[in-house]
């Protein structure tokens, strides 16, 4: 599955509080209310609890798969991996290549709200500027593009501050927001309910936004070979940073039902939690929470920028893509090739993305898109960690559950909502999501017919031995047990 030779990246960087910080950024709790709120809100009105609640059933089956995945295939490409490996090689290739498409689209739907925030911060006039916006998210964007060169290393620690002061923030307006009076309607549980869909299309649209609010806690699969104890680290710290932005993104969302109508949301924009800071605690709320936004969406970028990198990487490694992508710089152990192609392709977009409206349309159309291809790769990873762990399943309850029942549900949950959102979506987001998907097909074909050793994967079955090749983060190549089920003594 990948070439033993030349430089890798480097092992051992990242400990287990350092994973779970990537984690909670990757999903960019901030980020993701301040830039999907108006969407969710458009999409299914106060419904949007029920959608974050009924969407993170599923999601935490699709956490269990990537972390059994992860304990028998320690790889930067993950899913691509994993997928190829248990299912298909096209799968698989198509997985990682859904990865690497929306994450490609989010450098522009990730960029202009942090454009945006900052124009706000000097005038707010100036952040309904697309055109402005765009250069500065852009400048954003190279930041965050010279920091994931700069190494693991650095990125964890530019994580460590950057998420520390976001969730202090959004902690202190939660507290502020209960103990706030004269909200705009009260506290109602049928939020949490059914009867605000609009049918079972509705619901799954619904859905598909809000899997746009997780996503992103895979990033710590796409680090697994620069983790310490990777085989149990990047599972459990996803494990534990969806839980942190389930409940802050459960909190937001509630509180901009009760503070917020449905004309001021839809006004406001990305610009959604200023207005409720400034609804909550007027003159400083909104500062406070714009300050949140921004560094909520440079953190994201950055966790956003890793996996994509590193998928390519991957790619590049396995010959599925140019090997010259597979190389990685000489001191910094960073897939320089990956960062250079990611940062010259979405610079092209930011440019184009100028004349494609106001900030708000965008996004729109870029949530929705994204969230097609998550839909689709998260789908298929749930049902390659069943397929990977059938022949143990049966061997507790736990397992069957965990292993089995919960997985499948997650990743039938995803493809359910991939297929029935398809009618309920804009041209331009069905255009985007699968014209994306679509253009994989021709890498995929090519490098096939060029022999590429991927297309020949050794199964991933939880009953076979470890690959020896594997890439563990704190040994390095080589590392191997008997057999993968030793990797199961230790769970969650």
């Amino acid at each position: 599955m990948r070439s033993s030779s030349g430089r890798g990246l480097r092992p051992g960087v990242l400990g287990t509080f350092d994973t779970v910080v990537m984690a909670v950024a990757g999903s960019a709790p901030a980020y993701s209310i301040a830039a999907t709120t108006a969407v969710l809100v458009a999409t299914v009105g106060l419904a949007g609890p029920a959608a974050l609640l009924y969407c993170a059933i599923p999601m935490l089956g699709i956490v269990l798969a990537f972390g059994r995945l992860g304990r028998l295939d320690v790889n930067a490409g993950a899913g691509y991996s994993w997928v190829g490996r248990a299912l298909h090689p096209f799968l698989g290739f198509l997985a990682g290549w859904a990865l690497v498409v929306s994450t490609t689209i989010f450098m522009v739907a990730g960029s202009l709200p942090a454009g945006a925030m900052t124009l706000a911060l000097i005038d707010e006039d100036l952040a309904d500027d697309t055109a402005l916006a765009t250069v500065v998210g852009a400048a954003w964007f190279v930041a965050m593009l010279l920091v994931v060169l700069g190494g693991a290393r650095l990125t964890v620690r530019a994580q460590l501050l950057l998420s520390g002061v976001e969730l202090g923030i959004l902690v202190l307006f939660i507290a502020a927001a209960v103990v706030h009076r004269g909200s705009h309607v009260a506290f109602d549980w049928s939020w949490f309910g059914f009867s605000h869909f609009d049918g079972t299309g509705g619901f799954a649209s619904g859905a598909l936004v809000a899997a746009f609010y997780f996503w992103g806690w895979d990033v710590t699969s796409n680090l697994s070979e620069e983790t310490r104890d990777s085989r149990r680290t990047a599972g459990l710290a996803a494990l534990i940073g969806v839980g942190v932005v389930f409940v802050l993104f459960e909190a937001f969302t509630v509180a901009v039902n009760m503070f917020l109508s449905a004309e001021e949301i839809r006004a406001s924009g990305a610009q959604v939690l200023g207005a409720l800071g400034e609804a909550v605690w007027p003159g400083v709320g909104g500062r406070l929470l714009v300050v949140a936004v921004l560094l909520s969406t440079v953190a994201t970028l950055e966790t956003t920028l890793i996996q994509v990198t590193r998928s390519l990487f991957a790619m590049g490694r396995d010959r599925t893509m140019p090997p010259v992508l597979g190389r990685t710089h000489r001191r910094w152990h960073t897939p320089w090739a990956a960062v250079a192609v990611v940062g010259a392709v979405a610079l092209t977009m930011f440019a184009a993305s100028a004349a494609l409206g106001s900030v708000g349309d965008v996004l729109a159309a870029a949530v929705a898109a994204i969230g097609l291809q998550i839909a689709f790769y998260y789908g298929l990873a749930g049902i390659a960690a069943v397929v990977a762990y059938r022949r143990t399943l049966l061997g507790s309850v736990r397992d069957f559950v965990l292993g089995g029942v919960w997985p499948l549900f997650g990743a039938l949950f995803m493809l359910w909502i991939f297929f029935e959102s398809l009618g309920e979506l804009s041209g331009a987001s069905i255009a985007i999501g699968l014209g994306g998907l679509a253009t994989g097909l021709v890498p995929m074909v090519h490098y096939w017919r060029k022999g590429s050793s991927y297309y020949r994967p050794a199964p991933l079955d939880a009953t076979r031995p470890i690959d020896p090749d594997d890439h563990d983060g704190d040994r390095g190549p080589g590392r191997r047990t008997d057999y993968a089920d030793k990797a199961l003594a230790t769970d969650y």
